[in-house]
């Protein structure tokens, strides 16, 4: 069976050297519409959600009744 070379190298745990690029560098900015889109679905989904609050709450408070009462082992 043939080896490859990475068998053959000792890992130094460093990465290789960077490669260089033709491309120019983009810098980092807001994007508004995806923020603006981001903004809208968190609030439709607290709008959808808030009425099941409640229900949430009494789910939880059953839950940690059960838990307190149950002997745990």
């Amino acid at each position: 069976m043939a080896e490859s070379t990475d068998d053959n190298t000792k890992d130094s745990g460093r990465l290789p050297k960077a490669l260089r690029s033709v491309t120019p560098g983009s810098r980092s900015r807001r994007n508004e519409g995806m923020d603006v889109f981001g903004w809208g679905m968190l609030t439709g989904l607290l709008i959808l959600l808030m009425p099941l609050l409640p229900f949430i709450i009494i789910v939880w408070g059953i839950s940690k009744v059960t838990e307190m009462l149950t002997p745990s082992s």
